[in-house]
């Protein structure tokens, strides 16, 4: 198709060039001839042609009526006070065509070379990369993890293959995760089950005896209800035990704890969020704040505040959305502010537990996970966050420790 392209381009300017330009408007001889008419008018002295583009001789009427109409040239005759005199040009239109073509041609040659070379270069170095990485969506969402991508040293994918490398191992590392936390836990519930088994037994058969009669000594009753009752106990241990399992934390949270700036954090949120709520008509407003250093993980951070944003737009009223920054005791307070909330009182304190989700949420998607996750990865961080209602807006606030 390209090859195509170019072949018509060479015969459209060809063509264009020997039989698209009109020859009344390609005589600039006659310009030529003209001013050197007038010069010749108003000077005795024939003018030099040397500097001429087209005329080549000035030949004077000397009387010789066959030699001055015979010349090898094209010429024009023009009389100039009483004496004819012959301008000789050159067949300017073949000569200037030729050069239009081999300057055409030339530059086309050269443009075409070069769009080959570029071609070349996109299909090595972007098509067929990329070709390579076509499938690995798909193979990652049928959790196949295994295979890595190759490196790329080219800049267009470089940075690429690496966080869908990073992604991939971030994958897996997870699944073995939930799979040995799946696997601890189904060995525990068995072991639990297991134990449980021994001190129910007992506890049945001192009710069967008892029921039966077969203790009617009052110390024996006795005896027989305290064992009952510290099966009880035993039992209840291991029922205390299995709660324990299953309440511990079901997420992991890895950080890599070190210092950030306060300008980084907060203009990565105003890049993305910025125009994200002016495309839904939402006011952005971004508070003033003087630079500093915190402590902690800044991609945790980033994920803390997007996630304190997401809700903002989910279940604020949609026109306004106000990041206030301030500083107390050493920290750095971030806080996150809208309107339209509908939270009670009583449900405040709830809404950083997880899978607890409020009467405002109860036509909207989602877990009930993103405050808990941010308390979690906030309290790792050495911070704090915490909400407040006034009103019908809604602040949440975190609270990060300077570096």
């Amino acid at each position: 198709m390209i090859l195509l392209c170019a072949v018509a381009v060479f015969v459209v300017v060809n063509g264009y060039i020997l039989f698209g330009q009109k020859e009344e408007s390609g005589r600039p001889y006659r310009v030529e001839i003209s001013r050197l008419v007038r010069q010749m008018e108003t000077s005795a002295i024939l003018p030099d042609v040397s500097e001429c583009d087209y005329v080549t001789a000035i030949v004077a009427d000397t009387g010789e009526k066959a030699s001055f109409f015979e010349s090898n040239s094209d010429y024009v005759i023009r009389e100039i006070e009483g004496v004819r005199y012959r301008f000789e040009y050159r067949g300017d239109a073949g000569r200037n065509k030729s050069e239009q073509l081999w300057l055409a041609n030339g530059a086309l040659v050269i443009m075409s070379l070069l769009l080959c070379i570029v071609l070349l270069y996109v299909r090595r170095k972007v098509l067929q990369p990329f070709s390579k990485m076509e499938n690995v969506p798909y193979e990652l969402s049928k959790g196949n993890l295994t295979m890595p991508l190759t490196e790329q040293k080219t800049r267009f994918f470089g940075h690429f293959v690496w966080g869908v490398n990073m992604l991939r191992e971030n994958m897996e590392q997870q699944k073995e995760r939930e799979l040995s936390l799946q696997k601890e836990k189904k060995t525990l519930l068995l072991s639990l089950s297991h134990d449980i088994k021994t001190p129910l037994s007992a506890i049945k058969l001192y009710a069967k005896a008892l029921s039966k009669g077969l203790y009617t000594e009052r110390g024996k009753q006795k005896e027989i209800a305290e064992s009952i009752n510290a099966k009880a106990d035993e039992i209840e241990g291991f029922v205390s035990e299995i709660i324990r399992a299953s309440s511990e934390d079901f997420l992991s949270f890895e950080l890599h704890m070190g210092e950030f700036y306060l300008s980084d954090l907060l203009g990565e949120i105003s890049a993305y969020y910025g125009e994200k709520l002016e495309l839904i008509k939402t006011e952005f407003r971004m508070g003033n704040y003087s630079d500093r250093l915190l402590a902690g993980d800044k991609d945790r951070a980033v994920e803390v505040l997007q996630n304190l944003m997401e809700n903002a737009i989910k279940y604020g009223n949609g026109e306004k959305i106000e990041i206030a920054v301030a500083e107390e005791d050493n920290c750095t307070l971030i806080s996150v502010r809208n309107g339209g909330c509908t939270l009670t009182e009583n449900e405040l304190p709830h809404i950083f537990e997880s899978f607890w989700r409020g009467a405002n949420a109860e036509h909207k998607k989602g877990s009930g996970l993103g405050l808990y996750i941010c308390r979690q990865l906030m309290r790792k961080m050495g911070g704090e966050v915490f909400a407040e209602v006034q009103g019908d807006e809604m602040t949440v606030t975190t609270v990060f420790s300077e570096a």
